[in-house]
Formats: C-alpha cells, sequence, structure tokens
C-alpha cells in the first residue's frame, strides 16, 4: 500500500539530486541538438520506445512488421498490440501535455483503454499480483494494493503528475513507480505507466521536440529495471537508488536519440544522391527533382512514414494514385525503398527498410547496452577482431 504522493517532490540525497540535475541537461542538450526534426524524427522515436514497452512485457515485433501493421490495420495480433501503444504514446504527448490541463483519473483510463481495447473500460474491480501461480496471489512476486484503495491513489497520482514544478525526471521517476505500484489496471500497466514517463518530460517543457526512448534502456536491463521497482516499494523505500537508476536511463536513451537523428540524416542525404544518380543516368530532365515533385516530397518523410502504398501516398501529398505509383517505383529502382509481397507474390506496400533498420538497431542497442560484448560472449556471430 504505497504512501500518497500528495504535490510536491520528496527530498533526496544528495547523489540522487545530482544525477536528475545531470539528466535534465542531457535531455535539454539532446533536444535542441535534434531541435525542429524532432518533429520527423518523433514517429520513429515512438515506435522504437513502443517496441520496447512491449518487449519488457514479453510481446517481440520487429520495426518492419510492427510499420506494416500501422498502415495496413491489419497483421499478427503482437503487432496490432505495439500499434495500440504507439498510439496510446503519441495521446500522452498530444492531449495529456498541455500544462494547463489538469489531468484527472479519467485521462489515465482513456491512455489504457487504447492500450487494451479489449478491456472493459475503467480501474480494476478486484485483486490483481504479478506473478505466481497465476490462480493465486501466494507466492506473487507483487500484490499491489486492494481495489477499494485504487481510485483514491489514482486521484492522487493525477494530481502529481499535473504539477510541473521540480525536476522533471524526478517526477517522471515517481510517477511511473507509483503508478506500478498502484496497478491500477487488469492489463497493459507497464504500457501505460511508460507512456505517461512521456507526459511528465513534455509538460514539464523538459523535451519540446523529441520523445526520448526511455523504455528501450528498460528493456536492455529488465532485472534492474525490477528490482528498482521493487525498491521504491520497501520500507522505507530505496527512493533515491531507483532516481538514480531512472536518470542513468534517460541519459542513455537521449544519446541514442540524437544518434539516430545523425544516422537519419546521414541515410536522407545519401538516398537523395542515389535518386540524382539515377535519374542522370537515365537522362532525366532535370536529374535534380524538382522541390514540388511527388517523389522529393516522399524521400522528405521517409522518416516519419517509412512504409508506403499508392493509395497512402495519394491521400496524404494530395498527388493522384498514377503520380504516386510513378514515384514509388522511381525510389524502387534507386534502391531507395523495397518491395514487400503477400504470400500469393502480391505487392502490398513499398518499405524504407533501411530507415527501419537504424529504428532496429537503436532500439536494440540501448536494449543490449554498452558492454554486451565486453563482458559476455555472445552466443552467436563472429569472433571478436584481434
Amino acid at each position: 500500500m504505497p504512501d500518497e504522493l500528495g504535490d510536491r517532490l520528496p527530498t533526496l540525497g544528495a547523489d540522487a539530486r545530482d544525477a536528475a540535475e545531470d539528466a535534465l541537461a542531457v535531455l535539454a542538450r539532446a533536444d535542441e541538438r535534434i531541435g525542429s526534426r524532432g518533429r520527423y524524427l518523433n514517429h520513429l522515436l515512438i515506435r522504437s520506445e513502443s517496441i520496447s514497452s512491449s518487449w519488457i512485457e514479453g510481446n517481440r515485433v520487429t520495426p518492419k512488421r510492427l510499420a506494416i501493421a500501422e498502415l495496413l490495420h491489419h497483421g499478427p495480433r503482437q503487432a496490432l498490440g505495439v500499434v495500440a501503444n504507439v498510439r496510446a504514446t503519441e495521446a500522452a504527448i498530444a492531449e495529456l501535455a498541455d500544462r494547463t490541463r489538469v489531468i484527472t483519473t479519467d485521462d489515465i483510463v482513456d491512455l489504457q483503454h487504447v492500450i487494451e481495447p479489449g478491456l472493459a473500460r475503467g480501474l480494476r474491480q478486484e485483486q490483481n499480483w504479478v506473478g505466481g501461480p497465476g490462480w493465486s496471489p501466494l507466492r506473487a512476486a507483487f500484490v499491489p494494493p486492494p481495489e477499494a484503495d485504487v481510485p483514491r491513489l489514482v486521484a492522487d497520482l493525477a494530481s502529481f503528475v499535473t504539477k510541473a514544478s521540480g525536476n522533471a525526471v524526478v517526477r517522471a521517476a515517481i510517477a511511473h513507480a507509483q503508478f506500478e505500484t498502484i496497478h491500477p489496471f487488469i492489463d497493459g500497466n507497464g504500457r501505460t505507466g511508460r507512456a505517461l514517463i512521456h507526459t511528465i518530460l513534455r509538460r514539464t517543457d523538459a523535451l519540446r521536440n523529441i520523445l526520448i526512448p526511455i523504455s528501450t534502456v528498460f528493456a536492455g536491463d529488465t532485472d534492474s529495471y525490477v528490482g528498482g521497482l521493487v525498491g521504491y516499494r520497501a520500507d522505507p523505500p530505496a527512493l533515491d537508488d531507483w532516481v538514480i537508476g531512472f536518470a542513468h536511463a534517460a541519459e542513455r536513451a537521449a544519446g541514442n536519440a540524437v544518434k539516430l537523428a545523425e544516422d537519419i540524416a546521414a541515410l536522407d542525404h545519401e538516398v537523395y544522391g542515389r535518386l540524382v544518380a539515377l535519374r542522370r543516368e537515365r537522362g532525366a530532365n532535370p536529374a535534380t527533382p524538382r522541390r514540388d515533385a511527388v517523389v522529393l516530397r516522399i524521400l522528405d518523410t521517409l522518416a516519419s512514414d517509412p512504409v508506403l502504398t499508392a493509395e497512402s501516398v495519394s491521400t496524404r501529398l494530395g498527388a493522384s494514385p498514377q503520380a504516386a505509383h510513378r514515384a514509388l517505383t522511381e525510389l524502387a529502382e534507386a534502391g531507395v525503398l523495397g518491395r514487400t509481397k503477400d504470400q500469393r507474390g502480391r505487392l502490398i506496400c513499398w518499405t524504407a527498410d533501411r530507415h527501419l533498420a537504424l529504428v532496429a538497431l537503436t532500439e536494440r542497442s540501448n536494449r543490449v547496452g554498452g558492454d554486451d560484448t565486453q563482458n559476455r560472449k555472445p552466443r552467436l556471430g563472429p569472433p571478436p577482431p584481434t
């Protein structure tokens, strides 16, 4: 049974305060470095965040499969589940990040319902638990508060999330751990609680342009993540340790977001060059596409829309279906897009595989951690270079 939070941040030790301040500065620098490019990268970052948030829950899906399911509105159940997570994260940023808005229990319930639309909307009306045999809380790893206390605790948490004072990293860390301790829903608690992190970082102005995929770091060491939550629930709570771990995860995620932005910019420059080279080789006039050309407008948005159909391009860019198809075909012939076919060999979409691969690499880099092969030999793969 956690204590209510109230509005103010608790007093922390010097190490935790310093770690939170350092993380806040790193987030601000990353946000500034990426700047206005963030609006083009956010959907990639949200995909990376949602993949890893679902990875923590045991739901495995690749960035490509996720993007295809998102565009075509059908696919494997796991992919559709992560699509729901993408939409919930976007909703957390777009709807709840306005700092003039008072966040309520209904807002948190709505957020969870986007993630788990198959469940009845509302807070849980029964006792739940984590781990153990499943049919009984005996030997469970964690038993949250009884259902009768959930409305009171969620209302208190909503008030805490509404406030924007103090260090945003500390507020986000505490709000997330408190949410997971309350465990207010039958399912979707982990993904909803991690979506709330982005609400706080945005509404406190810790981040203005970008989303930092912190779940990719949590997924890299779930033992430490779960251990930190267990420590937060101890009596007395290991609050400083949790804040320090959360702050370090935020720093690593910020660094990887900057790296992804730089890699995307370099890739965009490279694929533009490949398109111009193909057009020059074919004697196109002009070899450099006009600024309003459909093919160039597609290139400009591959980071945010890496899976396309002629219909989606036509609708989004206001081009004719024929012009959209010609542009997609030209990009495929230039090696910029790949063709994805169904089991019958019919073309279903075009995919910017190299953009999607960068998301997979970023997500895996965070999840694996920087010392993956330093301290343990990978199960598969070539020997290390000498």
